[in-house]
């Protein structure tokens, strides 16, 4: 009960920062100078971006779990899917943003981490990662863990196409390309996208069995 209780709290602060980021975000408030603007861009325009559209996923997978606790105190099969491909798909953003994005800005990691990007690239999906492993129990399988890659499949389809559509003479201009995957030329991009196919599914089967070991005795 004590577990359920520290689940319920972290996806409902989860749902209270997802909110608080995507107004700052929407409206171009800035609390933190930056050196100039780092995957960033507000009203409607920042939906292309993995990073908004998997918090905007794990804020509202969030509200709906702090739901069920709330008025049902279990966690159908369903939810606990929705949880898992969500939690992966704010793990990725973590993991990109540190051993991708950051190290290739000319201004490092810190420029990464500044207004809503504090929150999108390192508060949310810490915190989603923590409530997933340590405060939730969750009836998956381990064939589930495919299903991990399914908001990476559906971003990539309109990355893709956005690229191909917007791609002269096979360059693409960087304002279309804005993670910087179709610099080497479409064959480049195919090979990215595989990539990161595969690394989602490892983060979903890390967080399986993390998930199973932590709570098998239970």
């Amino acid at each position: 009960m004590k577990k359920l209780n520290i689940s319920l709290y972290i996806n409902i602060l989860i749902t209270i920062l997802t909110i608080i980021s995507m107004i700052i975000m929407f409206t171009g408030y800035k609390f933190m100078d930056e050196p100039e603007l780092i995957l960033e861009s507000s009203h409607i325009g920042m939906f292309k971006f993995f990073t908004v559209d998997s918090n905007l996923l794990m804020g509202i997978t969030s509200f709906i779990y702090a739901y069920y606790l709330l008025h049902h105190k279990n966690i159908n099969y369903k939810l606990s899917l929705l949880k898992l491909l969500s939690t992966t798909a704010v793990s990725l953003t973590f993991i990109v943003v540190f051993v991708y994005l950051g190290p290739i800005s000319p201004y490092g990691i810190k420029a990464m981490l500044l207004n809503s990007n504090l929150f999108f690239h390192l508060i949310i999906p810490v915190l989603s990662i923590i409530s997933f492993i340590f405060f939730e129990e969750h009836k998956l399988k381990i064939k589930d863990a495919l299903y991990g890659i399914i908001p990476t499949l559906i971003y990539s389809i309109y990355y893709l196409l956005n690229v191909l559509f917007h791609m002269e003479k096979g360059v693409v201009d960087p304002k279309y390309d804005w993670y910087w995957f179709a610099q080497n030329g479409t064959l480049g991009i195919i090979i990215v996208i595989v990539v990161i196919y595969l690394f989602s599914y490892i983060l979903s089967l890390i967080l399986y069995l993390f998930n199973k070991k932590i709570h098998k005795n239970v």
